[in-house]
């Protein structure tokens, strides 16, 4: 009876773990790409957003943190994208809208 209640409350725990973990949003830069003062470059990346701070962790691991401004949209945003501009010879990260949320992050120095 308690090795049965024990693995329900692990079980339990574990759910309210996974459960309260950060979103994270899927993004793609085709060349070396400025976001603020970071450099990404080209690749796959998973965008977590923590406070004022953007969390980029790329394919291999590798993170880079960002300041960002959130601001918040009056409609949900249907799927994550971002704006860039190019700047010089270089591409600079504007905004990143994250799909399924009203919040924005924006760059913007």
């Amino acid at each position: 009876m308690k090795l049965r209640s024990f693995l329900a409350s692990g079980a339990l725990f574990l759910s309210m773990v996974a459960m309260g973990s950060a979103k994270s949003w899927d993004i793609m830069v085709d060349s070396a790409t400025k976001a603020g003062n970071v450099v990404l470059p080209a690749g796959n990346y998973s965008v977590k957003l923590n406070n004022n701070q953007a969390l980029f962790t790329s394919e291999s691991g590798k993170k880079y943190t960002v300041a960002v401004k959130v601001e918040n949209a009056a409609k949900k945003y249907d799927q994550t994208t971002v704006q860039t501009e190019k700047q010089g010879d270089a591409q600079v990260i504007q905004s990143i809208d994250l799909g399924g949320t009203t919040e924005k992050l924006d760059f913007g120095e």
